[in-house]
């Protein structure tokens, strides 16, 4: 009952702040909870502090001007590409600022190496100061993920930064299908780990998927150099990882695969 009447006065906050906003000739981009984003053409920096200061006295509600976007991408949902979020985007402010939420490189369970590809795809963007620009640089972050393609198929990357990590929904020994985590668990544990639901697993998706089941994964803790990682599951995760980023541009997973020619 106090979670729905949050979310309900929560949401009144919202309407009438977004009210106020348009009575000033502000357009709402998008809303979430205790944030909008706005727009209106050649607004300076003080209209904005003007409109907080506004929407602070009518609602007695704090609010701060966070910042101006040169440019801001709000994301399309994982399970369906049609319908966007509210709280997964990346943008750059004025000053330079990379603001990103809910994107791979924020999320405790991403590899490494493809936390690498996206900060360095987001410095490339970084550089643009409008959508135009933004869009030119498209080629220049196809060209990074081919290089991070190449390091993965070549071998050269090192094992930490393969590690991914899921946490345990229910004890190793009650999972009845075969998932990474459920795998890299069930190994610690004949190894005499202590491991138990809700724990976190952090294991490397291993080259060998046509032996034995308890081969397509191995936990970190288990993993030796000798033991060769799966390329081409990562590659796939590269590849998911920048489709991510732009599918609210049009690009799709066969579009993306033509441009990097894997």
């Amino acid at each position: 009952d106090a979670h729905i009447a949050t979310c309900a006065y929560a949401r009144e906050a919202l309407q009438k702040a977004s009210a106020i906003a348009e009575s000033k000739g502000f357009q709402i981009i998008h809303g979430i909870v205790d944030s909008l984003w706005l727009k209106k053409e050649n607004a300076s920096d003080e209209e904005y502090h003007d409109l907080c200061h506004e929407i602070e006295t009518e609602l007695d509600l704090p609010i701060s001007f966070e910042g101006t976007y040169k440019w801001i991408v709000f994301l399309n949902s994982r399970t369906n590409s049609r319908i966007p979020v509210l709280n997964r985007y990346y943008g750059v402010f004025q000053d330079g600022k990379i603001k990103t939420r809910g994107i791979d490189l924020r999320r405790h369970d991403t590899a490494g190496i493809v936390r690498d590809c996206q900060n360095e795809i987001l410095a490339i963007l970084s550089r643009a100061s409008n959508s135009t620009e933004f869009c030119e640089l498209i080629s220049s972050t196809l060209e990074i993920t081919r290089k991070y393609i190449r390091l993965i198929r070549t071998g050269q990357v090192p094992a930490e930064k393969l590690v991914l990590e899921k946490r345990l929904s229910r004890s190793p020994e009650e999972y009845l299908n075969f998932s990474h985590q459920a795998i890299a668990a069930q190994q610690l544990q004949r190894e005499g780990g202590y491991v138990h639901a809700g724990q976190n697993i952090r294991y490397i998706i291993t080259a060998d998927r046509a032996a034995i089941r308890s081969n397509r994964a191995l936990s970190s803790e288990l993993f030796e150099a000798p033991i060769g990682y799966d390329t081409e599951a990562y590659v796939k995760l590269l590849m998911t990882s920048f489709v991510d980023l732009f599918l609210p541009l049009g690009y799709n997973t066969s579009q993306v695969k033509e441009a990097l020619q894997v």
